[in-house]
């Protein structure tokens, strides 16, 4: 299945802004921030087609998953 994959922030760096990238059947938002290498701790929102979504969410053909870091600051 074909998603397109949004990153924000630090998780851009070496990575990519935006992609279009191929996915077996019902995978799970999990395995796509695995694949990333994006650290888990580090995931503060999930995005399904702008809508909130949780990290074992499965995902379908044609989706777009946003990824955002959680923010830090003082």
């Amino acid at each position: 299945m074909t998603l397109t994959i949004q990153l924000v922030g630090v998780f851009r760096s070496g990575r990519f802004n935006d992609a279009v990238r191929e996915y077996p059947a019902a995978t799970r938002v999990r395995e796509v921030v695995d694949e990333l290498g994006i650290p888990g701790p580090l995931l503060g929102i999930v995005l399904i087609n702008g809508i909130h979504a949780g990290i074992e969410d499965i995902l379908n053909d044609g989706d777009t998953l946003c990824l955002l870091p959680f923010i830090d600051g003082g």
